[in-house]
């Protein structure tokens, strides 16, 4: 592969095996699996989890709903809560797939039901403590409300509750991934006992990397819905869900200056190609990524040296171990895990396959 610029490198075989075991831990557990496939965008990837017989997703808008439908993915939820200005293509969907929307507001109910024209699934969001968006599972009164209004209307069917257990990505090891887990799933076992005997089918959807990855038990929950645990990350990594050798896509930037003095080189790789997302290791540093290959040669990475200590737009600065930095040349190619892979790969918009297979994804120009 003759790389000459910052490229998204994935590899497939952790990629697969990454699917695999979380398509095989729903299974054991009797759970439906509903993967999000916000984090890699591209059918060619969801190639690989039509191999491991998965046929329905979840996504985050209603242009990525339509990009998946058009390559025959019927049964989408857009776990996003509804754009209703986006109702024509709402519409056109509903019209084609199994579409399922998603909810906090009574406002948007009466909205769809006066404009949709097919039926679609509704799921209520859930707050459970991350304060993103959704609704306090002890507001049983709003709850009430919105679910008198999609009672009433001949073409919402209301499928249960969803949520997002975001505050595990503020975790830091298993204990505390378990701990947030567990508070949560009692919140939602509650939440399933008091409408259950009104709503028998009543399910509940339940999506986060973290938890989805270390817990072996979800009492309660029907559907299993995480995203990111196809690449994992350096945040991943950080919060106890994986380790290094899970992570599935790296950047690949070369080496544009050196400064030995301070043991810091210069990519060609800065924010508009990694994101600015970072974490902050145990010295009190923010990490932008972790090396984890110099011109070729695989390193061990670390959160604590060989880093993405800094990016610009276009600069990365990689803060490198003495012994590392003094081989280094300019011109070299250095790989690196980004801590963030769902804001890498959007903004990348595409990948480069180990084999040197172009692998392209959602790109909204074309839509």
């Amino acid at each position: 592969m003759n790389i000459t610029f910052p490229t998204l490198l994935i590899d497939s075989r952790i990629a697969k095996e990454n699917i695999r075991k979380m398509a095989e831990k729903a299974v054991d557990l009797g759970l439906n699996f509903r993967p999000h496939f916000k984090t890699h965008q591209s059918t060619e990837i969801a190639k690989w989890f039509r191999e491991a017989g998965i046929d329905q997703c979840a996504v985050s808008s209603v242009r990525m709903a339509s990009y998946f439908a058009r390559n025959g993915w019927n049964k989408i939820t857009i776990a996003f809560p509804v754009n209703i200005l986006e109702i024509e293509a709402i519409n056109r969907l509903a019209g084609s797939i199994e579409l399922d929307l998603l909810i906090e507001s009574a406002a948007s109910v009466e909205f769809l039901s006066l404009h949709l024209k097919s039926k679609v699934g509704i799921w209520i969001k859930i707050d459970c403590g991350y304060h993103r968006t959704g609704i306090a599972p002890y507001q049983t009164d709003t709850i009430d409300n919105i679910l008198k209004k999609i009672g009433r209307s001949e073409r919402l069917s209301f499928k249960g509750f969803l949520t997002h257990n975001g505050s595990t990505y503020k975790c830091q090891g298993a204990d505390q991934v378990l701990g947030t887990h567990k508070k949560v799933l009692g919140d939602l076992a509650r939440l399933k006992e008091y409408y259950l005997p009104r709503f028998p089918d009543l399910q509940i959807s339940y999506g986060d990397t973290p938890s989805c990855s270390l817990s072996k038990t979800f009492p309660e929950i029907d559907e299993l819905r995480p995203g990111n645990f196809v690449f994992y990350d350096v945040m991943q990594v950080q919060i106890g869900s994986c380790s290094f050798d899970q992570i599935a896509v790296k950047m690949v930037c070369p080496v544009v200056a050196l400064h030995p003095r301070r043991n810091e080189a210069v990519i060609y790789g800065g924010g508009v190609h990694m994101s600015k997302e970072f974490i902050i290791n145990n010295q009190g540093k923010k990490v932008y990524g972790c090396v984890c290959s110099i011109a070729g040669s695989p390193i061990t990475p670390c959160l604590e040296e060989n880093i993405a200590s800094s990016l610009s737009q276009e600069h990365g600065i990689l803060r490198l171990n003495h012994d590392y930095f003094q081989d280094l040349k300019i011109g070299d190619l250095i790989e690196i895990y980004p801590v963030h892979s769902c804001m890498t790969a959007n903004l990348m918009k595409n990948y480069l396959s180990e084999e040197g297979q172009a692998i392209s994804m959602l790109n909204l120009l074309q839509l």
